[in-house]
């Protein structure tokens, strides 16, 4: 059944040609996310009344206080996991298995950190290969075997590799901007409606449908935007998947590993909503719906596991 399966061309999956669509993808869901950005706060500050040059020192100041969040996000990251350095004599195993993938792969070796917990996960971080660093769980050691656990630190190393967390940082980073817009046009909304009266005397109908479309904006971008980020986190696990399949030549032994994962019901501890989504697989074990597919920071493990074996 197995090799009728992969034979069929309808079923086989190319690894390339995966990679390839996903990066395609997740630029495109990019694309409208800064088209989102653009377009709401464009609408907000004509919406105020705000000269257009002023727009410029706004998106300044927007991406200063994004270089900030970029460069800090990695050790928030690692500390709110509880994620501790390890070194070579004290997890030998898990180690060597980095530090050969590193070389493999052709990435600068990674900082390794392992994070106390009996529930198996892992996750990568960093704003580029140089300053990357990798994280496993207590559990994630002791219940896969050594082919699993190097095609799931293979899964994270491609994470690595493929700027996925310098792209997942920038997205978090634009969410956050665009509910900081929201709020402003909210509040704008509620404490400003005596002052606009006379903006809207002098701009007629005009202003009126201004301030029509800011309002919709600032309640449906907040949602759009958070499709969005989901979206490209769920495309980013397919790649890692595919790239990681590469990597380590062995895509049955990422599908075991997410197999393994997926069944262990114990949640981790030390993850929450804002971490979740750098892990290879949802740390928070919720109740599964249709619906809940739509807001999930993972693709269905059953999808992913299926694609890993057609390759």
């Amino acid at each position: 059944m197995t090799s009728d399966r992969l034979s069929d061309p309808q079923q086989s999956v190319l690894i390339y040609d995966r990679i390839g669509r996903n990066k395609r993808q997740t630029w495109l869901m990019m694309f409208l996310f800064v088209l989102l950005l653009g377009v709401f706060s464009s609408v907000v500050a004509l919406w105020i009344g705000a000269p257009l040059y002023v727009l410029p020192f706004v998106f300044l100041g927007l991406i200063l206080w994004s270089g900030v969040s970029y460069f800090v996000s990695a050790s928030v990251a690692l500390g709110v996991s509880g994620a501790k350095e390890v070194t070579k004599t004290e997890e030998p195993e898990l180690y060597r298995i980095v530090e050969n993938l590193s070389i493999g792969s052709g990435l600068p070796m990674p900082k390794v950190y392992v994070i106390e917990d009996s529930a198996p996960n892992a996750f990568a971080t960093g704003r580029d290969p140089k300053h990357a660093s990798v994280a496993a769980t207590r559990g994630l050691l002791d219940k896969l075997d050594k082919a699993e656990l190097e095609a799931v630190m293979a899964h994270e190393m491609s994470h690595v590799g493929n700027y996925d967390i310098r792209v997942m940082t920038l997205t978090v980073v634009m969410l956050g901007l665009i509910a900081l817009l929201a709020d402003f046009a909210m509040r704008w909304a509620w404490f400003g409606a005596g002052s606009r009266g006379g903006n809207k005397d002098k701009g007629g109908g005009g202003a009126a449908i201004i301030a029509l479309v800011a309002i919709a904006l600032a309640i449906l971008a907040p949602i759009a935007a958070q499709l969005i980020h989901l979206a490209i986190s769920r495309q980013r696990e397919f790649l890692a998947d595919a790239s990681g399949a590469l990597l380590c030549r062995n895509p049955d032994a990422l599908a075991r590993a997410l197999e393994k994962i997926a069944a262990d019901r114990e949640p981790l501890e030390v993850a929450n909503k804002a971490t979740a989504h750098l892990y290879i697989e949802n740390p928070l074990k919720e109740h599964k719906s249709a619906l809940n597919g739509m807001f999930s920071t993972h693709p269905p493990v059953e999808e992913r596991i299926r694609l890993l074996r057609a390759m």
